[in-house]
């Protein structure tokens, strides 16, 4: 079965696409599925994995939201699937390498969204969420063996955001999938929690993608379909990028970097600065699975792969102790 749907990659896909029987392989050599190609065993690799069941009580932008329509980063990385899988089918592309990037882009994203992201960062230069999604994939999953995934699934998720570009296509879509994604979806919660309002959003992105979110992101993802047939290069049009990086500085200003959530980011920082330093000298209190020989690293990978509610928790736990 896999190896007649590897023949049929060259008859639906394009020859830009990635094939699977051409994919560079795994760290680890292993037999190949009878059923599944290497990347549809990624992608179910992915799913079946205890750090995206808990991506569901992460935050994306609101930590704690009084409302269940709120996204979270489980649903945030099913929607920047969905638009990713779209334009990778328009364009003839790898639908299953597409799917198994945009599952596991943000494997490793802490509690509390870019707010605790910062805050490792302030105990650990290097923490970014993109490289501790490959320390998850590579090494933290399945207690220390990882999910040994294929090169190009691990190169795009690694390059998802950051100075790197993704190798393949697939990965490159991916890339700005997720931006088209989150900004879309956090207008749609800012506006649902009354932070901003319709007539508060730049004019001119409205005039070009529309107002209504399925109407910004269909107009969206029809720009970089058009735009990548006609350059032959992943991407969007000039005055549609520009359009959609207008929404994203006025997030920043309006959303992401508001006064309420600077106060509240300093509450999370304080929290897991507290939570970092003793468990540091307290390493036994950790419950991991797999634990690094490097106490630094072995509390980031502690501190990130928990939800907001365990962290909440484990403060809770040991607050008398600090």
């Amino acid at each position: 079965m896999r190896i007649d749907w590897e023949k049929k990659e060259y008859l639906l896909l394009s020859e830009k696409a990635m094939h699977a029987d051409k994919s560079r392989g795994r760290s680890i050599p292993e037999e190949e599925c009878p059923m599944r190609t290497c990347y549809q065993r990624d992608r179910d690799r992915i799913i079946h994995s205890k750090s995206f069941r808990r991506l569901k009580h992460k935050t994306q932008v609101f930590v704690a939201p009084k409302g269940d329509h709120f996204r979270t980063r489980m649903t945030h990385t099913l929607e920047v699937m969905q638009i990713a899988r779209t334009i990778a089918r328009a364009l003839s592309l790898n639908e299953d390498l597409t799917e198994a990037i945009a599952f596991g882009h943000d494997l490793g994203h802490t509690p509390f969204g870019h707010a605790g992201e910062r805050t490792l960062q302030l105990m650990n230069n290097s923490f970014s969420h993109n490289s501790q999604s490959i320390r998850v994939v590579e090494l933290l999953e399945r207690d220390g063996q990882g999910l040994n995934l294929t090169a190009e699934v691990k190169d795009g998720i690694l390059n998802h955001t950051g100075d790197g570009l993704p190798f393949t296509l697939e990965g490159q879509i991916v890339r700005i999938a997720d931006r088209i994604g989150y900004v879309n979806h956090d207008i749609d919660d800012a506006l649902r929690a009354g932070l901003i309002t319709i007539n508060s959003l730049p004019k001119k992105p409205l005039q070009l993608f529309g107002e209504r979110n399925s109407e910004r992101i269909n107009a969206m993802v029809l720009d970089m379909i058009k735009t990548s047939e006609k350059t032959g290069k992943i991407g969007m049009s000039e005055q549609a990028f520009a359009a959609l990086m207008e929404l994203r500085d006025y997030l920043f200003k309006n959303v992401y970097l508001r006064e309420e959530a600077m106060e509240e980011e300093g509450n999370i920082r304080e929290k897991i600065l507290q939570m970092y330093a003793y468990f540091k000298e307290n390493p036994q209190e950790m419950r991991l699975d797999y634990r690094d020989a490097n106490l630094d690293l072995a509390v980031c990978d502690y501190i990130s792969g928990m939800t907001d509610n365990y962290a909440f928790d484990e403060y809770e736990r040991l607050k008398e102790k600090f």
